[in-house]
């Protein structure tokens, strides 16, 4: 594909959400309100993430596959000189799939939304919120400036605090506040890593940090500047023990909220550690790989136990919040895959980054409708002799939740095996100087999770779709049992691109990674493979 071409479509991905949320805002001309100016909006909502999915495949399609290690649809362009600070973008292997990834789940929300308005204040403010949130996640993974990134990173977080206080439910303000506070301070502590390493390797393009391999920086500096990084991007990922804002925020965010939360936010974290710690901080990355891999195998085992205290019987868990704390044990296993700084490690947590937000957006959604039919997430309410029995009474959504709990196990042949097998498999033999008896006590603590993890998904798939009492056979006396609608048309709309591409990861895991390797092989080298 032409370069010029390509630089348009990158630029497009970040600048047209950031028009399309203004334009949210702006009466809708007379005639294009359709029903009302409310379905008129939430149809620009759709139309304007449609064309961005749109540009996303294009510029995947018209990507350099042969040399997906080089940045390609370069833009940079001088903004303040005075700090040398530029408006840098560009994508390679590691982005690439993550904005396409946002884009998609951006795309699949709005549709959702149009079909299931989200109860709350105005549409308008609503779509605008959401085009704002795809702006700043998409700029994230497209910038390569540390300024400019810290300032696409910050831009997620309004729009995501006001979808929870708005349109969540529950504590929705006690959630949106921890939400931010959690997210700001660890914010405040990684700019000033930021510009450490800014100011102290002499430019704040991470193009020409990382290839610089951290020379320009002493081992002090390193250390300083990577850990005030870590703490900020651990609060994102989210790492134990900094994860406590993660399940109130789930548990009271809208449906379309926990999806792009879950699917997209939390990769910006991973994705800061492998983009900037690791090419640009070399020696403290080392230093810090072992606790680092300490705390991802704890949230491993964490997240597991508390998602099975949630599922057993009697316990008033919310299905919600239990899909939260499932998400604080999966990206443990990113995270332990980063802290092994070995390709396959690293591969493997791109790869589980990538698995996880289809899997895990698709549970969000399905938890969503399960709530819009039944009025509740409570696990025991939906287990109970008036619960929900999928199985019974909405068959395709008691498959496609069966589906989505498998997918999340780990099952050979979906997307969620390889991520984690290939991090396990980096802790098998970690990077050289690393204490391979530490790691492999990582993996078998890993390993354990992956069984807490199966455990705890097929108890919910047999409470939730067979419920705990067997139904007794009706002796015409007692009223019947209130229909359960099944899958609409605009749900499977929604949800199969999600269940196609976690099928197709699975069994074609080579057209992902054969993206991420090359270029992780170059960050870990400095750009100087």
């Amino acid at each position: 594909m032409n370069h010029t071409v390509q630089q348009l479509l990158l630029a497009a991905l970040v600048v047209l959400p950031l028009l399309g949320s203004a334009a949210a805002l702006l009466p809708a001309p007379p005639g294009l309100r359709g029903r009302g100016p409310d379905q008129a909006v939430l149809r620009h909502g759709v139309t304007v993430t449609g064309v961005v999915l749109a540009a996303a495949i294009a510029l995947a399609a018209g990507f350099d596959h042969d040399h997906p290690a080089r940045m390609q649809a370069q833009t940079d362009i001088s903004w303040i000189p005075a700090l040398d600070i530029r408006i840098h973008l560009g994508v390679d292997g590691v982005s690439l799939p993550l904005l396409v990834l946002t884009a998609l789940l951006t795309f699949l929300s709005a549709l959702y939304a149009y079909f299931n308005r989200p109860s709350g204040p105005s549409p308008r403010a609503f779509v605008a919120l959401l085009l704002l949130l795809e702006s700043g996640t998409l700029a994230s993974f497209a910038v390569l400036d540390l300024m400019l990134f810290f300032l696409a990173f910050e831009m997620v977080l309004i729009p995501m605090y006001f979808l929870i206080n708005r349109w969540g439910s529950g504590e929705r303000e006690r959630a949106a506040w921890r939400f931010i506070l959690y997210t700001l301070l660890g914010s405040v502590v990684m700019l000033l890593g930021l510009l450490l390493i800014g100011v102290k390797g002499g430019t704040f393009d991470m193009v020409a940090l990382a290839t610089d391999n951290g020379a320009k920086l002493t081992h002090t500096t390193q250390l300083i500047a990577a850990l005030a990084i870590i703490v900020g991007l651990a609060v994102k990922a989210p790492m134990w023990p900094l994860h406590s804002w993660l399940p109130d925020a789930h548990t009271a965010a809208p449906t379309v909220g926990s999806v792009l939360l879950a699917g997209v936010l939390l990769k910006m974290g991973t994705y800061g550690l492998v983009r900037i710690v690791l090419p640009m901080t070399p020696g403290a990355a080392h230093t810090y790989a072992p606790y680092l891999a300490a705390f991802a195998v704890v949230g491993i085992i964490y997240g597991s136990l508390a998602c099975l205290a949630l599922a057993r019987t009697g316990a008033k868990g919310d299905l919600k919040r239990l899909i939260a704390y499932s998400s604080v044990g999966h990206m443990g296993f990113v995270l332990l895959g980063i802290a092994t700084l070995t390709p396959t490690g690293v591969n493997g947590a791109l790869f589980a980054n990538i698995a996880h937000g289809l899997i895990t957006g698709l549970l969000f959604f399905l938890v969503g409708a399960l709530k819009d039919r039944s009025g509740t997430t409570d696990l025991d309410q939906l287990a109970g002799t008036s619960g929900a029995a999928l199985y019974g009474r909405a068959p395709r959504l008691g498959g496609l939740l069966a589906f989505g709990a498998v997918a999340s196990l780990g099952l050979p042949g979906l997307a969620g095996f390889w991520g984690e097998m290939l991090a396990m498999f980096g802790a098998f033999d970690p990077a050289d100087g690393l204490s391979r008896p530490a790691y492999l006590t990582y993996m078998a603590f890993a390993g354990l999770g992956t069984l807490l993890t199966a455990a705890y998904m097929l108890i919910v798939v047999r409470r939730v779709c067979m419920g705990d009492h067997p139904i007794e056979p009706r002796t015409g006396t007692e009223p019947a049992r209130p229909a359960l609608a099944d899958v609409h048309g605009h749900e499977l709309a929604a949800w199969s691109p999600l269940v196609a591409l976690t099928v197709l990861a699975g069994l074609w895991p080579a057209a992902l990674l054969g993206l991420t390797d090359p270029a992780v092989q170059q960050l870990l080298a400095g750009g100087n493979r």
